[in-house]
This record gives C-alpha cells, structure tokens and sequence, in this order.
C-alpha cells in the first residue's frame, strides 16, 4: 500500500487569491456591477477561458484580444503586493508530515508567485501541478490522477483539499477523498465530502482519513 498523500488547491484554499482576482476583474470591468463577493463565487475555481467566455455573454460584447494578459498582469501585481496565506496554512503545513503537492487549475507562473509570495514554497518544493501543464481543467479528474501519478499514490490513499464546486465535483470523480475549506459554513457534509471551517481544524480529519 502506498504512503498517503494530501493534495492541496491553490485559489481559496492555500491562499486568500480569490477575492484578489475577483477585485481585479471588477477594477477593469466596473461595468460587471456586482458585489465582489458574488463575483468571487461566481467564478471560484473556473478556468480564465470560461470567466472570460461569460463575462463577454453578460457585457454582450467580445473583450479586447489582450485583455487576458492586460488582467494577469494586473492580478499578478495585486498578488505581489497583497497576497496572503488563508487563516492557520502555515501553522498547518509546519506540522503535517505527510506527502503533499498542489493541484491547481491556475497556469504554473501564477501558483510559484503565490507560493513564494505567502513563504509557502519551501512546503511543497517541485510538487506543484498545473492544469494548463496538461489541458485538463477541473472539473475533470485529470489533474488530480496526474499528481497522483506523479506522486507515486494510488487515488484511494489521496487526501484532496479544495474550496470550490469544480475541485470537488473533480477529486470525487477521481476517486479521492475530500476535505472541503469552507470557511463560510456554506456546504453540508456528506458521505464523500468532509466540510471543515478552519485550517486548524484540517490536521485531525487527515489523521482521521489515514489512520
């Protein structure tokens, strides 16, 4: 039997990235007119093809052929100098001492700064996977079974830590079991999803996966 392994989201989950991302959407597009955090919800975990595919749907007009990387840019300089770890993860990756890697739906640029700039990457070193390193954007499974691969674990020993519908819907169609960050109390526990509100409270449910 293979060791366990913790697989961690990135946006919402490890760090507080977005409502960053969402702010910066509103900032370049005021004319969305609504609250941040519906934004927020609206787009959590979403890939940036299908933010960008319903934001030209609602506004009834195609956006400008570089605003992808006129809003990276942006949301890249908001993060640099905002950025922060969600309540408790360092003290929760201080004492964790099973294998861990991040599975994110962001491009690979985007998940290293938000790592360096929260003091995360000394955690997790090269085991940071992308879904635009293999095309496959949750809610397809595919990016967890890649770092399951790569990993060296079996799905069934895999813990997966994620915060939106997307992730979840994909770490259960890979077979995985799951600890959802939902810090808002929005969500109900059910037999394949564990809700948890605290990333103090994240250490005892994996012992509890795992024992």
């Amino acid at each position: 039997m293979s060791d366990p392994c913790v697989i961690f989201d990135l946006d919402g989950t490890l760090v507080d990235s977005e409502t960053l991302g969402s702010q910066a959407l509103l900032d370049m597009l005021p004319e969305l007119g609504e609250p941040l955090s519906v934004i927020s919800e609206r787009y959590r975990g979403q890939r940036m093809a299908n933010i960008m595919a319903d934001v030209q749907e609602r506004l009834g007009r195609n956006l400008p052929d570089n605003f992808e990387n006129d809003y990276r840019e942006y949301a890249a300089s908001r993060i640099e100098a905002e950025l922060k770890p969600m309540p408790g993860v360092l003290a929760m990756l201080k004492q964790l001492h099973l294998a861990r890697c991040v599975a994110s739906s962001a491009p690979k640029p985007k998940i290293q700064l938000a790592l360096n700039v929260c003091g995360l990457a000394p955690f997790f070193g090269q085991d940071v996977f992308s879904c635009y390193e293999i095309e496959a954007w949750k809610p397809d499974p595919a990016i967890f079974l890649h770092a399951a691969q790569a990993m060296n674990v079996t799905s069934e020993r895999c813990i997966v830590v994620e915060d939106s519908n997307v992730g979840v819907a994909a770490a259960v169609a890979a077979g995985m079991r799951v600890l959802r960050y939902d810090p808002a109390g929005s969500y109900m526990t059910t037999a394949q999803v564990r809700c948890f509100g605290h990333m103090d409270e994240l250490l005892p449910l994996v012992i509890e996966y795992t024992s």
